[in-house]
């Protein structure tokens, strides 16, 4: 991890960040999330852990546990996906990567134990291994529209790369590595990039990175822009009780996939219309204190899972994330949650703690 490997400075601020040591922040999560929007962050992926699948029925298995296309992935190509019970709630979320000779699994740390255990029950006469490869590689994450541009600078050559789509290179950086892994995001409209390396090889890329001209970005600055991007996290914004299409994530969906563990729920809700609430985003008129739980230093908010968004006197969602995110007239404050489709229309005025607020697009703009 990051702290072992490089010397923070001395400004620099560190929590744990849901289990592993993390950065909060180098010193302005301000100029940190800048960076992320307009210029280039850099930022420790290593609490994202890695499982490892082989065996001749991977694909088939695999295939049959999750929600998207396993497959028919090409080589070096990813997809992201839910894993449901056999009621069609959401156990977790994961990306699966084809890597020729293995399926690589990547997903939260906080998840790690939970998916194992599912797949070990799963797994029967299967011809399949699941091995916990999450100390054997490390990953940095690079950010925003200048990203190419410092990893050309750092002597890191990569084509134009799909989403979700894995490139090995024989790295010509000062890191020493001899192989590493590039990444491109799932977003299109937010580049972004993982590189994923031996972790002996962390502080030497970390620093040509630095060198190239990237700018070092803490956790606090990292959830500020998934919240402007309005990126749910599961355990947070996505639980066990939620159903895939409330999460508006239809990217982890496939409909001509076949079976999998929980997929007659799903298709019984495409089948009979849309299900009676969704993930969406919020813009506060003000900040209501009442649902602040706690403060960190560039003003993110952790919401109260019982923080209530109401309507005409009435109960119609709830609140998973809040946040006061910067932008070039000062501060906006935002929230993402779910609420009832009839009162969703973006635009439609609600209450979140007594605050005038009203519903979003995601992500959001003007930021």
């Amino acid at each position: 991890m990051l702290p072992a490997l490089h010397k923070k400075p001395a400004a620099a601020q560190s929590s744990e960040n849901r289990g592993p040591y993390a950065v909060r922040n180098f010193g302005d999560t301000r100029a940190e999330f800048a960076a992320l929007r307009a210029g280039c962050g850099i930022y420790d992926f290593g609490w994202r852990a890695k499982i490892v699948l082989t065996g001749s029925d991977r694909m088939r298995w695999l295939n049959g546990m999750v929600t998207n296309n396993i497959r028919d992935l090409e080589v070096n190509r990813g997809v992201y996906a839910f894993l449901l019970n056999p009621q069609g709630r959401i156990l977790g979320d994961l990306y699966a990567y084809n890597r020729g000779q293995c399926i690589l699994v990547d997903t939260d740390r906080s998840q790690l134990e939970k998916i194992l255990a599912t797949f070990d029950h799963y797994i029967i006469m299967d011809d399949v291994e699941v091995a916990n490869g999450s100390d054997e590689l490390t990953v940095v994450g690079l950010a925003g529209p200048k990203s190419r541009h410092v990893l050309k600078a750092a002597g890191i050559q990569i084509p134009e790369l799909q989403l979700v789509e894995a490139f090995a290179i024989q790295c010509a950086c000062e890191c020493g590595c001899l192989e590493c892994t590039v990444v491109r995001g799932a977003y299109q409209d937010h580049e972004s990039y993982e590189i994923w390396l031996a972790p002996a090889h962390l502080k030497p890329l970390w620093d040509a990175l630095l060198k190239a001209g990237a700018t070092p970005v803490g956790s606090d600055a990292i959830e500020l822009h998934r919240i402007a991007l309005g990126i749910p996290r599961y355990g947070q914004d996505i639980r066990e009780r939620d159903l895939p299409q409330e999460t508006e994530q239809a990217h982890a969906l496939n409909f001509n996939k076949g079976c999998y563990v929980g997929q007659e729920i799903v298709e019984r809700i495409r089948s009979r219309g849309n299900v009676h609430r969704k993930f969406t985003g919020f813009v506060l008129e003000h900040e209501p204190a009442l649902i602040a739980l706690g403060t960190t230093s560039d003003g993110t908010r952790a919401a109260a899972t019982n923080t209530k968004i109401t309507s005409g006197g009435k109960d119609v969602g709830e609140v998973t994330s809040l946040a006061s995110l910067p932008t070039t007239h000062g501060s906006k404050s935002v929230a993402l949650g779910y609420i009832r489709r009839e009162v969703s229309a973006a635009g439609k005025e609600v209450e979140i703690g007594g605050a005038r607020a009203v519903v979003a697009s995601l992500p959001f703009t003007d930021i």
